[in-house]
């Protein structure tokens, strides 16, 4: 993996393990000789993500939409900034420019990128690995309802291991590193898998 897509908060977050992970993570991409690609924000565990990384002379790349958010909140040192013309060419730019995804602690947004990639994981859409970095337990509340979303039918259980969880960054990047995604597996319980 050349390049890691992190989605995390534009918040920092009340606990202090939550920046401090995030600061963690950024000096682990950056010893590593990885490009960071990110949302662009300077503010929140983005902007110290992005900071941190070049601090310690690694490459960042940003995505922002282009006139949706406040100027000040878009970072201006990083080593490229994409501007695009929404939030669904924002996801879809970042896709494209990584070969990893990594979630920090985070909301909505966080969410909503990090289940998109899962989602198009699950259909075949790309093969990359998507892992969890599980400060202070925040994801283990997801990794229990995706449980229980197996148990009632709606995620193939081979599916539920597209989510890779740890809570050290250097061990969630070898894990990374090693993935590799279930093949052959039919989604659809109702479909015979040649149709699936």
């Amino acid at each position: 993996m050349k390049s890691i897509c992190v989605y995390a908060g534009s918040n920092a977050g009340v606990h202090p393990a939550y920046e401090q992970e995030a600061i963690h993570l950024a000096k682990t991409i950056a010893e590593q000789g990885r490009t960071l690609v990110y949302g662009g924000s300077r503010i929140g565990l983005m902007g110290r993500l992005a900071n941190t990384v070049l601090e310690h002379g690694g490459q960042v790349i940003g995505v922002m939409p282009r006139g949706l958010f406040k100027g000040e909140m878009v970072h201006q040192g990083l080593t490229e900034l994409y501007e695009v013309e929404s939030m669904h060419a924002r996801k879809a730019k970042m896709m494209e420019l990584s070969d990893g995804f990594i979630a920090l602690p985070g909301g909505f947004g966080t969410f909503e990128e990090l289940f998109e990639a899962v989602s198009w994981s699950q259909l075949g859409i790309h093969e990359k690995p998507i892992g969890l970095l599980d400060v202070e337990g925040f994801y283990a509340p997801l990794v229990a309802f995706v449980e229980q979303a197996v148990k009632a039918g709606f995620i193939h259980e081979a599916h539920a291991g597209l989510l890779l969880l740890d809570q050290q960054p250097a061990e969630l990047i070898v894990r990374m590193e090693s993935f590799v995604r279930p093949q052959k597996v039919n989604k659809w319980s109702e479909l015979p898998a040649t149709e699936s």
